[in-house]
């Protein structure tokens, strides 16, 4: 069976200061491997920056599933740590679910717009070097296929608890 749902996979970061850009990194991952295994129709791959987090509402809006990827800069940092949050439609309308700062920010004011995604699942990754430049330290690197294969997980994770919501119902 299946079921059609808008998925949103956004990129927090800012691509001119290192290892910012590993949401970035992760969807240019994402794309290589379209030709091979593609995402679902209706999932859409998009960039925000770290210094507009109130665009992410607009870029999950109406969406099933929102998994955001950003970086943590952290102290002491461990670069390349992954963080997973976790958060369904009532963890998200509930206010002062999350810290008032940057994605809690976002899903605060995506709460007042009513524009939040059902689902939400956060990925932050510790990072080692947040100076001027491209490129990404060799510990968050490594972080690339991991945090995309995890991303296709989420997808797959949510398309068939999507399935199973749809063939419960029916069956009702």
């Amino acid at each position: 069976m299946t079921v059609p749902t808008r998925i949103a996979i956004v990129a927090v970061g800012d691509r001119y200061r290192h290892d910012d850009g590993i949401g970035r990194a992760v969807l240019s991952r994402l794309r290589e491997r379209t030709a091979d295994r593609p995402l679902p129709p209706g999932t859409v791959l998009a960039e925000c920056d770290i210094d507009d987090p109130g665009r992410l509402p607009q870029l999950w809006d109406h969406a099933e599933l929102a998994v955001v990827l950003e970086p943590a800069h952290t102290l002491p940092s461990h670069p390349g740590r992954i963080y997973r949050l976790e958060l369904d439609s009532d963890g998200l309308r509930r206010p002062g679910t999350m810290r008032q700062r940057g994605l809690g920010a976002a899903v605060e004011l995506g709460r007042q717009l009513d524009r939040l995604p059902r689902h939400l699942v956060a990925y932050a990754v510790e990072t080692a070097d947040a100076s001027l430049g491209e490129g990404l330290s060799e510990s968050v690197a490594a972080q690339v296929d991991v945090l995309a294969e995890q991303v296709e997980e989420e997808i797959v994770r949510h398309r068939v608890a999507a399935a199973q919501a749809v063939a419960g119902r029916e069956t009702a």
